[in-house]
C-alpha cells in the first residue's frame, strides 16, 4: 500500500508501515496545487493539520483508502465525502490523552495559585504575599463536559485532590463509577466549582460555552478549555468574568486560531485584545497535546490500528 505523509509525525509510524511490506512518501515538501498532484496514487494518507481534506482534494485522490489524523480532532476532514467514498478515517486520541488531562490540570492549579503573576512579581523584586494567595482545589466539585479520551483521562487526575467529580455526555451513558457522577448538564451547571471542555468541534459544538450557559451557572467557576477555541464564545466569557460568574479560565486554545492550527487569523481583534488585557485568564498556544511522549504515542496508536485493520482484513 502506498501511504503519503502530509506532516511531520513520529516516524514509528513509517517504520512500522515499512517493515509491514508498504511504501511510505514523506510529502512535506510539497504545497497547494503541487501537493495535490502528489496524491494520484495514495492508497493512504497521514495528517495533521496542515491540510483540509475536503471534496475538492479527495479528487486529487482516486485510490485512497485511508485517512489517518494523527491527533484527535478531525474537523478538518470531510467525513462525509470520505464516507460516500469508503474511505476509512483513524484518530489517536489515545495518544495524547494523558498530556491533556496533565496540562488541564497544571493550568488550574497555576491559575488558581496566581503563580504566573507571583513569579513576574518576585523576578521584579515584588513581595506581596497577600494579593497572590491562592485557592485550594480540594473540596471543589469539578465538572466535566465530554467524557471521551480525553474527559476520562482528566478525572483520572482528580481523586487524589480531594474533589467530587461530575460529568456530562451527550452521547455516552452508563460511565459512572466510585469516582465520577454522570449528570445532566443542568445539574452539572448548578454544582459545580471547576468546568472543564473536553469536545470536539462540530456545527454543534461551535460557542457550546456561549452567553446563555454562563447565565446558567449557579456558582463561580474556574472554567477550562484544552478542546478546540471555537467551543468558548470569547467575548461572552469575558462577559462572564466581568459580571463575577467565572472567577478565572484557562484557554489553551483560542476561537481565533487559524483552522492549521498554527497561529492567531485575528490578532487585531477587539474580542482578542480584551483576551489579553485579562488578568483573570491564563493562555497557552494549543499545546495541551503535544509532549515528548505523546509525540510518539500519537504515531504508534495509529500504526497499531492500521496494521491491526489490514490484518483482519478491513483495510
Amino acid at each position: 500500500m502506498k501511504v503519503n505523509f502530509i506532516d511531520t509525525v513520529h516516524p514509528v509510524l513509517s517504520t512500522r508501515l515499512t517493515v509491514a511490506g508498504h511504501t511510505c512518501e514523506d510529502l512535506g515538501e510539497y504545497k497547494d496545487d503541487a501537493l495535490l498532484q502528489q496524491l494520484h496514487d495514495s492508497e493512504g494518507l497521514v495528517v495533521r493539520s496542515r491540510l483540509m481534506i475536503d471534496g475538492q482534494v479527495l479528487q486529487h485522490a482516486p485510490k485512497l483508502r485511508f485517512i489517518a489524523r494523527c491527533g484527535a480532532g478531525m474537523e478538518n476532514i470531510d467525513k462525509e465525502a470520505c464516507a460516500a467514498r469508503g474511505i476509512k478515517l483513524y484518530n489517536s486520541p489515545e495518544g495524547n490523552r494523558d498530556s491533556v488531562a496533565e496540562h488541564a490540570l497544571g493550568m488550574l492549579l497555576a491559575l488558581m495559585n496566581h503563580l504566573p503573576k507571583a513569579d513576574r512579581e518576585v523576578r521584579n523584586s515584588v513581595w506581596d504575599r497577600v494579593s497572590n494567595s491562592g485557592s485550594e482545589l480540594c473540596g471543589s466539585t469539578v465538572g466535566i463536559i465530554g467524557f471521551g479520551q480525553m474527559g476520562t483521562a482528566f478525572a483520572q487526575r482528580l481523586p487524589g485532590f480531594g474533589v467530587q467529580v461530575l460529568a456530562h455526555d451527550k452521547y455516552r451513558s452508563g460511565f459512572s463509577n466510585e469516582q465520577v457522577a454522570e449528570v445532566a448538564l443542568d445539574e452539572l451547571q448548578q454544582r459545580s466549582d471547576v468546568i472543564s471542555l473536553h469536545l470536539p468541534l462540530s456545527p454543534e459544538t461551535a460557542h457550546y460555552a456561549n452567553a446563555a450557559f454562563f447565565s446558567r451557572l449557579a456558582k463561580p467557576v474556574w472554567f477550562i478549555n484544552t478542546a478546540r477555541g471555537p467551543i468558548t464564545d470569547t467575548a461572552a466569557l469575558l462577559d462572564a468574568i466581568d459580571a463575577g460568574k467565572v472567577r478565572g479560565a484557562c484557554l489553551d486554545v483560542l476561537e481565533f486560531e487559524e483552522r492549521s492550527l498554527r497561529g492567531l487569523k485575528a490578532e487585531q481583534d477587539s474580542t482578542l485584545k480584551r483576551l489579553y488585557a485579562c488578568d483573570k485568564v491564563l493562555l497557552s498556544p494549543h499545546v495541551a497535546g503535544i509532549t515528548e511522549q505523546s509525540y510518539f504515542k500519537l504515531a504508534n496508536v495509529l500504526a497499531d490500528k492500521i496494521l491491526r485493520d489490514i490484518e483482519e482484513g478491513k483495510l
